[in-house]
């Protein structure tokens, strides 16, 4: 029988990312037929770091131009939702990356079958353990710990040309803002949507051929989360 396949824009720096990856997981508990995901490149903030040691509530208030108060108030949101889900978010820690070679490893990984694993990884390394997940050092040894040797991969252009081919899709295709979930090709669920409504698209998309259509929801995007 052949899977449903899924595709994600995704990047490893968003927080509804993370949330939404949690809502697909329980979505899949209950959705009785093969799915094949696709993680797809997508990146917030694709310029390089300019002050790695600036803390994410600076960064919040120095680009949107908001007080303290409100900066804390859109952090503490995020940590609430993602907390229902049993994500222990600790902006406290998150170090500002640029995520393009993260992304390479994860096309990387799904060369080898270890792509969710090596999203969840950098996930978790970002928004959970503080790890810099733009630093080559440190990504190869997140690498390695889901079983992959991404030295050689990194330092060369590998993967690049994919990760490039990815954001040019996601801006044909109108994405500006993630996560954002394509079932089947046709259907799109646009947000960490709840994970009921991302059974009914994976229905949805199992049972009909129906013209596109886009459910949204809450979202990152590059003027904010």
């Amino acid at each position: 029988m052949p899977a449903l396949r899924v595709d994600i824009w995704s990047d490893i720096a968003c927080p509804w990312c993370y949330i939404g990856k949690r809502h697909l997981e329980a979505a899949l508990t209950g959705f009785p037929h093969p799915v094949e995901i696709v993680w797809r490149s997508f990146e917030l903030d694709p310029d390089p770091v300019r002050d790695p040691d600036q803390s994410l509530i600076d960064r919040l208030r120095a680009k949107y131009g908001v007080p303290l108060a409100q900066a804390q108030a859109m952090i503490d949101r995020i940590t609430g939702v993602a907390a229902k889900d049993g994500l222990a978010l600790r902006f406290d820690r998150v170090r500002p990356a640029n995520t393009f070679d993260g992304h390479r490893l994860i096309h990387l990984a799904r060369a080898h079958g270890k792509q969710d694993a090596m999203k969840e990884r950098l996930m978790k390394a970002h928004f959970i353990d503080g790890e810099p997940v733009g630093d080559r050092a440190v990504l190869v040894r997140l690498a390695a710990e889901v079983g992959l040797d991404a030295a050689a991969t990194l330092a060369s252009d590998a993967y690049a040309d994919d990760v490039r081919a990815d954001e040019r899709l996601a801006r044909e295709l109108g994405v500006s803002g993630v996560p954002f979930f394509v079932m089947a090709g046709r259907i799109g669920v646009s947000g960490a949507q709840p994970a009921q409504v991302l059974v009914d698209a994976l229905t949805q998309a199992w049972e009909t051929a129906t013209d596109a259509a886009i459910v949204d929801g809450a979202a990152c995007g590059p003027d904010g989360c």
